[in-house]
């Protein structure tokens, strides 16, 4: 047999070849089987066997992804590990990366919803960061659900009651094989060919198998994607789908997704009231802090008026004068009554009150005499008397002088 050297392959070609086949055609797959070789290395990976009643399946469960595991697993238990087929080249040998694990009872449905989860909320589409905001007064709402379900007549039931609002209906089935397709084509013609300002996609209560439509990777993309914001309301309070946390917001239920969705008009009414209350309220302080401003700057502008400035200045003048008028006055009454004690008092030593009390004044050549010493026989003598003057002449001289009196003419 003759051998083209050009496909002579080595062992670690082979390998590698097989290793890209299996691994670029076998996607993510789910298997079911006993456990068998348990071995939870030191390092955290852990090392086991997938079997059934003929095969033997080898599986290795790295530490990274074993973190989340929720129970202790052991030789014997039937599980449910999700994963990719892997080829270790080295030793020829292919097996299984399991990413999550869980007991065979909890189901494949449960198995696809939690790795769904996992690989959505890697790539982000969870992130608060993402969501929309629910506009507070939205004028019309588009409605995603089936049209013979209970779910439509809950949400528009509602929202007439709280805040009347335009509604439209996009029917789709809500469960079975078309459900994903016509849900996604209901959040296609909203967001391209009939424009609303929220979107409500859900129905009522069901089974986990009812509701497994909304746990679709598609849906979930065409959620995140859509431009309007979605409101998830699927099933009751207790169920969770993919579309649930996608959505930018989750409802419990189809009935709170409308409550959600619009705003109470009674609680409208009331908060209305009081913003108008604390509106009046506010005007009236405002007013009336601002007429006191007024006030005392009109009171300021009057005190400095000029005018009033002068006025104030007048009546300060007047009471200066009055002030001074009467002190002035005080002072002279004062000097009056002083100048009055003093004109008695100079009127009772006057040589003229003397004259009139009887006394008489003697002069002898312009001297005033007061003593009889001073006077001689024949002396002429000039009498000063109260009602006149007379000159007498000096006959004898002698204590008791008499004197003759001869009237001046």
């Amino acid at each position: 047999m003759k051998v083209d050297k050009d496909n002579i392959f080595t062992v670690s070609e082979v390998n590698r070849h097989i290793r890209n086949v299996i691994e670029n055609s076998i996607p993510n797959l789910f298997v079911e089987g006993e456990i068998a070789n348990f071995t939870h290395h030191r390092s955290g990976h852990i090392y086991f066997s997938l079997k059934d009643e003929k095969s033997t399946l080898r599986c290795v469960f790295f530490k990274s992804a074993n973190l989340s595991l929720k129970f202790q697993p052991k030789v014997g238990d039937k599980v449910i590990c999700a994963g990719r087929i892997s080829v270790f080249e080295k030793g020829g040998n292919y097996q299984l990366n399991v990413n999550r694990m869980i007991p065979s009872g909890i189901g494949e449905l449960q198995l696809k919803f939690e790795d769904l989860k996992r690989r959505l909320t890697e790539e982000g589409l969870f992130d608060s960061t993402f969501k929309k905001a629910i506009p507070e007064f939205p004028e019309s709402i588009g409605i995603i659900t089936s049209s013979t379900g209970a779910a439509v007549e809950d949400i528009r039931n509602v929202i007439s009651r709280r805040f009347p609002t335009k509604t439209y209906l996009y029917p789709a089935t809500v469960q079975g094989d078309n459900a994903v397709k016509e849900i996604i084509a209901g959040i296609e013609f909203f967001n391209s060919e009939f424009s609303v300002d929220v979107l409500i996609v859900g129905r009522g209560g069901g089974s986990q198998e009812d509701l497994f439509c909304f746990n679709d990777e598609d849906l979930a993309r065409k959620i995140f994607a859509s431009e309007i914001p979605v409101i998830s309301a699927v099933g009751h309070e207790i169920d969770f789908t993919i579309s649930d946390f996608v959505a930018d917001l989750r409802a419990p239920t189809p009935s709170a997704a409308a409550e959600l969705a619009v705003p109470d008009r009674r609680e409208l009414v009331d908060r209305i009231n009081n913003l108008f209350n604390s509106l009046r309220y506010t005007t009236q302080h405002y007013f009336t802090s601002k007429k006191l401003e007024i006030q005392e700057l009109e009171n300021t502008l009057f005190r400095h008026h000029p005018q009033n400035i002068l006025k104030d200045l007048q009546i300060r003048l007047e009471r200066t004068v009055i002030k001074l008028n009467n002190t002035t006055y005080n002072i002279l009454q004062i000097k009056r009554n002083k100048l009055k004690i003093l004109f008695n008092e100079l009127k009772e030593l006057s040589p003229h009150e003397a004259l009139k009390r009887g006394y008489s004044i003697i002069r002898k050549e312009k001297k005033i005499l007061n003593s009889i010493e001073d006077i001689n026989v024949s002396d002429k003598l000039q009498l000063i008397l109260s009602d006149g003057k007379c000159l007498a002449e000096i006959i004898e001289k002698q204590k008791n002088v008499t004197i003759t009196k001869k009237k001046l003419t």
